[in-house]
């Protein structure tokens, strides 16, 4: 008798555990399944099109964020899909689209958390449409410069501090090799006043010692070969306080051809109106 109340005691026990086991099991899964209902369908197409990306598998990502995008404008992810459609073409090195798309989502969220980022992104993009060398068409530099700057002077505190400053400098010093190319160009082919435009411009332009000086004596070359001696003249005496002291002397020399060269031209100036008078006494 007493072995039967031990083995009834036992299976009790052994049901009760058993019981015990299933429903923290259940429990488990019950919230398991919970914490999955929990998410949106939004955030499920997100959380999807961002595996996608990690295995770079944009087409099928950029097609799952457009479907949260169709099916739910309103969603807080919506907003998230639009920034990352942005990325995806970046990542596609699709650059002008990719700057197309930031502008936009720049234009529709002005106040936007990752706003800073939208700009450097913007200013990457234009970057990366910049050809390896100078002497090709630099136009995407301008947005360039324009974001990059405003990231550096909006964000001064920003992680795409450095970055923005390093770059903008690679880009102004590929412009300003492209400004010497053009001058020299037209000095080269003997299109001073042409030549002398962009050597003015790039001496007022570039604060580089050795730029100005290189620009100062190309500006009164030039005037010397256009034979505007006077304007020669006048620019050799305007830089020679300004010009590097190790090329001071050749300034002074074409200063000293065109100051000969004008007097020449005022003798032989003379000469010519003189004979014109003595023909028009004769007549």
């Amino acid at each position: 008798m007493n072995n039967i109340k031990i083995n009834i005691k036992r299976t009790f026990s052994f049901t009760l555990f058993f019981i015990i086991i299933l429903s923290i099991f259940g429990f488990w899964g019950c919230s398991s399944n919970q914490t999955k209902s929990d998410k949106t369908p939004a955030e499920i197409l997100y959380k999807e099109a961002e595996q996608y990306v990690a295995r770079e598998r944009y087409l099928l990502a950029t097609e799952k964020l457009n479907t949260l995008r169709s099916q739910f404008p309103y969603s807080y992810y919506a907003t998230h899909a639009e920034l990352l459609i942005a990325d995806i073409l970046f990542l596609q090195k699709s650059y002008i689209e990719a700057a197309a798309s930031y502008m936009a989502f720049k234009e529709l969220h002005p106040k936007h958390e990752k706003y800073a980022y939208v700009l450097w992104k913007i200013a990457e993009s234009y970057y990366n449409q910049l050809p390896d060398t100078y002497d090709r068409d630099l136009s995407a530099s301008v947005e360039a410069v324009k974001y990059y700057s405003e990231v550096i002077n909006k964000y001064p505190t920003s992680t795409y501090l450095e970055e923005s400053k390093r770059k903008l400098t690679a880009i102004e010093d590929m412009l300003m090799k492209r400004d010497i190319y053009i001058a020299d160009f037209y000095y080269k082919t003997d299109v001073f006043d042409s030549a002398r435009y962009r050597y003015l411009d790039i001496v007022d332009k570039y604060k580089d010692k050795k730029i100005q000086d290189y620009g100062m004596i190309r500006v009164v070359k030039s005037s010397f070969y256009m034979n505007s001696f006077d304007e020669c003249v006048k620019y050799a005496n305007e830089y020679s306080s300004k010009i590097s002291s190790d090329v001071v002397l050749e300034l002074e020399d074409y200063k000293k051809k065109c100051i000969s060269a004008s007097a020449s031209a005022s003798e032989q100036a003379k000469k010519v109106q003189t004979t014109q008078t003595g023909d028009n006494k004769k007549s």
